[in-house]
Order: structure tokens, then sequence, then C-alpha cells
């Protein structure tokens, strides 16, 4: 028996949300090869609205073929050489990830941790070591929602390369590479960019291609062999197959951020956002992020006592037909983490939610 998901749900969990009908769309679009003329123009359009998003005038700035957790070990691989010294950030569990990949590139990893539910402060991260060759953050921690200041860190950040994890802040608020000092950042399609899962927006500066490691242990994931591909009005060497559907769904749904306007789908992630905290406190639910660092995007909450957590999401998505994500690591099965996110980020989507959960709970 093969189960066929419906078509209806609402994905308001940390994962992939609702993509833009756009988006949906240029997934049926006729199969191109990954070399056509046509394909390519697409591709450099995506690259140059990749710019506009992340706002950088960066060359190298592309789109991973893989999810977020691709653009994550792009950039370590490509910059982190055996025995750089690595300054990393850790408030959950993506921040735990960037060790582990740091760690396998030979970095002597330098660790600045803050309790989950709270911010890292820039001062400890940029006292954590006199010379470091990368500091690394992720902006929005998916696992906690919160938010980590980034202009801060830039702007101390000495000789060392900045790299920075926008997979649950790009598109959904304020992103500035170029103003904050960020050298390299990735995020992914699933989240603020409404687009499916499957390819992870990457950007590089001039100052960490300098640096670029000319030998990554990925052969994949070389930015020097990716970037003769994506260098547009230049020679293109092959690298490999690029997945021509994702990228004319990537460009759809850049395409309806920008025709939306980038500041006015910040402020629509906001409102939503705020309307789904205040309802949520409305039903008992405390919010685990601290006030001030909280994502409108992602919002985390404390599950109340007495309620069966598991079986609540799980009438939820059965009877109502809403995702809701639980908690990781060490608050598993005491938070949720709900998320309002690309085109799920609308204000019916709130009011659904909160309507069945004041059935569900009899409140």
């Amino acid at each position: 028996m093969h189960v066929v998901p419906t078509t209806d749900r609402v994905l308001m969990g940390p994962g992939p949300c609702n993509p833009y009908p756009e988006a949906v769309a240029a997934l049926g679009r006729p199969m191109l090869g990954h070399l056509d003329p046509e394909f390519l123009a697409v591709l450099d359009e995506t690259c140059a609205r990749l710019r506009t998003v992340f706002r950088t005038g960066n060359e190298l700035t592309l789109p991973i073929s893989g999810t977020g957790s691709a653009g994550m070990e792009a950039a370590f691989v490509n910059v982190v050489h055996p025995g750089d010294v690595v300054v990393i950030g850790v408030n959950g569990v993506f921040g735990e990830r960037m060790c582990d990949v740091a760690s396998r590139c030979g970095a002597e990893v330098v660790r600045v941790d803050a309790p989950w539910g709270e911010p890292l402060e820039p001062e400890a991260v940029l006292a954590a070591h006199p010379s470091p060759a990368v500091i690394a953050l992720v902006h929005a921690e998916t696992s906690t929602g919160v938010r980590n200041e980034i202009a801060a860190v830039g702007a101390g950040k000495g000789d060392a390369l900045l790299l920075v994890d926008c997979v649950t802040s790009l598109a959904g608020i304020e992103v500035d590479i170029d103003g904050w000092g960020i050298d390299i950042a990735y995020a992914a399609t699933q989240k603020c960019l409404g687009v499916a899962p499957g390819l992870a927006p990457l950007t590089m500066s001039d100052r960490a291609r300098e640096r670029r490691v000319e030998r990554p242990q990925s052969w994949y994931l070389d930015l020097g062999m990716i970037g003769k591909y994506t260098t547009g009005g230049q020679a293109r060497t092959y690298h490999h197959t690029a997945p021509i559907s994702m990228v004319l769904s990537l460009h759809a749904g850049l395409g309806a951020v920008l025709d939306e306007g980038l500041e006015e789908a910040w402020a629509r992630h906001q409102a939503c956002g705020e309307a789904l905290q205040a309802g949520l406190e409305k039903l008992g639910f405390r919010l685990f992020a601290r006030e001030g660092n909280r994502l409108p995007q992602l919002t985390s909450v404390w599950v109340p006592d007495g309620i069966d957590e598991a079986a609540v999401r799980r009438t939820l998505l059965v009877d109502y037909g809403i995702e809701v994500g639980g908690g990781l690591g060490p608050v598993a099965g005491k938070v949720w983490r709900v998320g309002c996110m690309g085109h799920t980020a609308r204000t019916r989507n709130v009011t659904l939610l909160l309507g069945a959960l004041e059935e569900v709970l009899g409140r």
C-alpha cells in the first residue's frame, strides 16, 4: 500500500514551508539540458537575483546543488585549512553542526557557548581568540528560534573571515552580507525563500576567495570548479549536472520575493510572527527564545504542563492538516517550533493554527 500525501497541508514546522505558487509551477516546466543556452541564461539571472536578496555584489554567488547542510559543508571546506583556528558560536543544533564540520576539516575549534534560547554575545565571540582564521555563526538558529547579532561581529572581526548560516533568515528578516562584513554565507531554499528543499544559495567575497583552500577535501563542493560554471559572460567548464528544475523553481521563487519587495517580505514575516506569538501566549504557551532576539519566522514555545505535546501535534496534522515541529536536543518533548516562512507566512495560516489549537486544547 502506498500512502499518498495530502495536498492541503499547512506546513508550519521548522522544515519546508509551503512554497510560492510560482515556484511550484516552475517545477513543471519542460526539461532543458544543463548546458542549454536557455537554462544558462536562467542560471545567470538566478545568481543575480540571489545577489539582490543577499544584499551583496559578490561575483561568486550561486545555488549549491544540495540542501542547507551542503551549503554549510561547502562554506567550511573551501575556507578552512588544516590547523586553522575557527571560533564558532554555539547556542543550538546548527552551531553544534558547524563544530563537527569544521573539525572534519582539521580546524582547531574554539567554541563560544550560550544556553539554548539565549543569543550569543558578540563581545564573547570576538574575545574567544586573538587571531582566528574564521569566525562562524548561525544567524537564525532553527532549533531555538533565536536571532544572533551578526553586524557587531562583522565590525570587530579583524583579519578573520566571517562565515554565517543564513538558512532560516534569508528573505525572512534583514540579511546584509556586504553591510555586515560577511565573507561567506549560505542559506536553503525551503525556508523563507519559499521553494522546495534541494538547493543551498551561497555567496563568497573576494577576500574569502583569496584564502580559498586550493584543493578542498570535497571534490563535489570545490568552489574553484563550481565557480567557473557560473561566471556570466565568461567561458564555462563542465563540473556537474545542475538540478535544472530546482534552479528554475528557485528563479521563480526569488522572482516572487522580489516582486513583493524584499523589505515588504520582511515586514510580512514580522507581522505574522508577532500575531502568532501573541496568540500562543493567550493560549497559555510561554515563549522560549529571549525577548529582543526572537525570530518572527520561527516561534519557539514551552509546551504547558499537562499537555501530551506529541498527541496534540499529531491531532493538528491528521485532523487539521497543520504541521508543527517539536523540540530538539535538550528541549525535545518540551518545546514546539512553529514556522511562518515563505508563502506560509500569511495571516490566514496564523488564524487557522490558533483556532485549531483553541479547539484541541478546549480553551
